[in-house]
């Protein structure tokens, strides 16, 4: 079984979109570790605040098939692909990792760049996977969080109403 963790964002009617995104994974891959959710600003672009967390699953299924399952939630669940890249969403759902997998390849990098660029991302991901080690830098998810400039982002933790 392959440690699988994944990025969750939304902006739109996000709580509604983040629990439904979450109930359509438990559906999926079956039970997940969750993060505490996070609020935070748009990168990219001009936009409402997002909500932000991370998502963990154990999975014997390929890299490629769990993203396209991804895909397939974030379609389900209104995804608009039309527009420009950074913009507003529904649900969005990155593969962060998948056991120490390195690659760049149909259209999937893992372990994805942007675990050590956003707050949004690291922050969530250190919470529930402190003592894991990057595959690249070989440092802890909490080491990078330790050392990650803390003024380039305004995140904040948000209680979250799961019912």
């Amino acid at each position: 079984m392959s440690k699988v963790y994944i990025s969750v964002g939304s902006n739109i009617d996000k709580e509604t979109s983040i629990r439904k995104g979450i109930n359509d994974m438990r559906q999926a891959f079956g039970e997940l570790q969750l993060s505490s959710v996070y609020q935070s600003q748009a990168v990219g672009f001009e936009g409402d605040d997002f909500y932000n967390l991370v998502v963990s699953f154990e999975s014997s299924e390929p890299v490629l098939s769990i993203s396209r399952q991804l895909h397939a939630i974030e379609d389900k669940n209104g995804r608009d692909r039309s527009g420009p890249r950074f913009s507003s969403r529904t649900l969005d759902l990155d593969l962060l990792l998948y056991d120490d997998l390195i690659t760049e390849e149909n259209g999937l990098e893992i372990p994805r760049g942007e675990i050590l660029d956003n707050a949004f991302v690291l922050w969530p991901l250190a919470e529930i996977a402190p003592q894991r080690r990057h595959p690249i830098t070989a440092k802890t998810y909490a080491e990078h969080w330790q050392a990650f400039d803390k003024t380039k982002e305004k995140l904040y933790p948000v209680e979250f109403d799961w019912a």
